[in-house]
């Protein structure tokens, strides 16, 4: 069976991601940082539906735990097809009371654990001769729009999209895709601006993961280094 790691999947988007592999025959590593008990539920879940599944605990903006947890996910489950990364902190506020503890909490999470973790997978990667990465990003991210209110999330995330580009240029030759997944207001969203969606809705986490296994599916071998917004005309 392939084998995917996806951070953050104890609970939220991750956790619906993770899933949703499960279901389409996935062996899965189920990371978290702090939540081990809802971790334990996910593993128990995706195991219900035939496939290898366990939870490994690291804090990724750390390199040293982000690439032991990469590397942990191929040894237990034999090899790493898929990453996903879906860690990321949202923080939003007035740009005058953003603190530096803040800004680097924002930029640690969402960029600098990517870096580590996508920068551990390839080499394994390769050695396989292929690999499927998606990364999660925001939609609008982009498009470069001031947002004060979340600017140390929206540079982080406009981050994880040139990285992502940039990997995936790179590792074409070994037959890595890499892309982003760029969600916009969903059932689970902190605010939902519902007025502003074109679509007049927020999405669903069925909507996301069926994007995210169309990324990761056969027809998708010829996609890589774009962002899939999936936002309902969101920021357009």
């Amino acid at each position: 069976m392939p084998a995917a790691l996806i951070t953050g999947a104890a609970r939220g988007v991750g956790r619906h991601l993770a899933l949703a592999l499960a279901r389409h025959g996935y062996d899965v590593a189920i990371h978290y940082r702090s939540s081990a008990a809802e971790a334990d539920k996910v593993v128990s879940e995706a195991q219900s539906y035939g496939v290898r599944a366990l939870a490994l605990k690291a804090d990724v903006t750390q390199v040293t735990e982000a690439t032991a947890l990469v590397h942990d996910a191929h040894r237990h489950l034999g090899r790493l097809d898929v990453l996903i990364n879906n860690v990321g902190n949202y923080h939003q506020g007035p740009l005058e009371a953003l603190t530096p503890e803040l800004w680097h909490e924002m930029i640690a999470s969402n960029l600098h654990s990517t870096f580590y973790t996508c920068q551990a997978a390839v080499k394994l990667m390769r050695a396989q001769g292929n690999g499927r990465i998606i990364n999660l990003g925001y939609a609008g991210a982009e498009h470069l729009i001031a947002r004060p209110g979340i600017v140390a999330y929206a540079i982080a995330k406009t981050g994880v999209i040139l990285y992502s580009k940039a990997l995936a240029k790179s590792e074409a030759k070994h037959g890595i895709t890499v892309n982003v997944l760029s969600p916009g207001v969903l059932e689970n969203s902190v605010s939902q601006p519902v007025l502003e969606i074109p679509l007049g809705r927020t999405g669903t986490l069925d909507e996301l993961a069926a994007a995210a296994l169309y990324l990761l599916s056969p027809e998708a071998r010829y996609v890589t280094g774009i962002t899939l917004e999936v936002a309902g005309g969101w920021n357009l």
